[in-house]
């Protein structure tokens, strides 16, 4: 399993959206559906899932799901 598939799996388990909605390009908050709960939730699982930790000021940042892989592949 690929980070793409991992990232999509934790993010259809964290926000109850469709996997096929999950692309690159899909939106956390517009496409996603994500309120602020949310993503924290879903920075906390792939915090968890990656063995990574995302700053505060980083989580702002992520705006699409394209976000959290290059976010992903900085930290490994």
């Amino acid at each position: 399993m690929d980070n793409f598939d991992k990232t999509r799996d934790i993010i259809v388990g964290a926000l109850a959206c469709e996997a096929e909605a999950v692309t690159v390009e899909a939106r956390i908050i517009e496409d996603l559906g994500a309120d602020s709960l949310a993503m924290v939730e879903l920075v906390m699982a792939l915090e968890d899932a990656f063995g990574i930790s995302v700053p505060e000021e980083q989580v702002a940042e992520i705006k699409t799901v394209g976000d959290i892989l290059t976010m992903l592949a900085a930290k490994a």
